[in-house]
């Protein structure tokens, strides 16, 4: 009885322990993650109405005017930007994202878009690439926060430099859309070619699709000094916004669903602790309730 008790305080000790660690975590994702929602309010609508205008810039004006609004003849090579966590601990968060992205890469694949190269941002996302032997032809450093729209200018150039040249035929990012602090959906939005076409949004139920504005507001664009000068700074700058967005959104989804994962540990740990100890008051009760049968049957037997 003594060595099973004995037993027993032990892993309620380590159960204890474990708890503390996993409520401190909930504590510092929920800390970051209201540094995180907070940047991606603050930028969500820029970012939304940036994309509106492009979309209506497309459907409105003649799409020679610059080679990022002319889609390439055929669509066979096509750059996909993954963005994951860099690490774990976060629930499902990425390997649904990973899922989302492969399913989406073989509907590609099934449509003709056989040379597909993948551009990781999150070390999570590059292990599981590599795991499935995929080509992974860009693995760029990501924050713990995101700080500027610098932390993807690198990432901008390499792809619209590829899709100029013609190395891309298509280039989409994957990421984690911010819903709820309970709540994330996979999202991939295509970047290039530039087409007034909703964006697709996987999982059940998107977060938000912008409508395009329609009506006399929107029936004329005027370009000054000239159409190539404004899209030649335009337009990659739009590219640059739409990626450090998604960056933003995917960095308050992940600490969501950290601080979810950590609290349900907290939340198991407790559940295990509470069995543990009505086992172990059972075993001491056992154990006194032997420990006195035996000192009556002692005594009788003088007796």
């Amino acid at each position: 009885m003594a060595v099973s008790t004995k037993i027993i305080r032990r892993r309620i000790r380590s159960i204890g322990n474990t708890k503390k660690i996993t409520k401190a975590m909930e504590m510092v994702a929920a800390a970051k993650m209201r540094k995180a929602v907070n940047a991606v309010l603050s930028s969500r609508a820029y970012a939304d109405v940036a994309w509106q205008t492009v979309m209506q810039l497309v459907a409105r004006v003649d799409r020679t005017k610059h080679p990022l609004l002319q889609p390439h003849e055929k669509t066979t090579t096509a750059a996909f930007i993954l963005v994951t966590s860099n690490r774990g601990l976060c629930g499902g968060f990425n390997s649904r994202m990973v899922t989302e992205a492969n399913g989406y890469s073989r509907a590609r694949r099934a449509s003709g878009v056989t040379d597909q190269s993948w551009v990781v941002l999150g070390r999570k996302g590059g292990e599981a690439l590599a795991r499935q032997e995929q080509r992974v032809v860009a693995e760029f450093e990501k924050q713990d926060m995101a700080q500027s729209s610098a932390d993807v200018t690198a990432l901008t150039t390499m792809v619209v430099k590829g899709y100029l040249a013609g190395q891309y035929d298509q280039v989409a990012v994957m990421y984690t859309d911010f819903v709820t602090p309970l709540r994330q959906e996979p999202r991939i939005k295509q970047l290039l070619p530039l087409e007034p076409a909703p964006d697709e949004t996987l999982g059940s139920v998107g977060r938000r699709e912008p409508a395009l504005v329609s009506g006399p507001r929107a029936s004329e664009y005027l370009f000054e000094p000239s159409p190539a000068e404004v899209l030649d700074q335009f337009l990659p700058r739009l590219i640059e916004i739409q990626l450090y967005q998604a960056l933003l959104e995917s960095t308050a989804s992940e600490h969501s669903a950290r601080m979810l994962a950590m609290r349900n540990a907290s939340d198991a740990a407790t559940d295990m602790m509470w069995g543990l100890t009505l086992v172990y008051n059972q075993a001491r009760q056992a154990g006194i309730t032997r420990e006195i049968a035996e000192i009556s049957g002692g005594k009788a037997a003088l007796e």
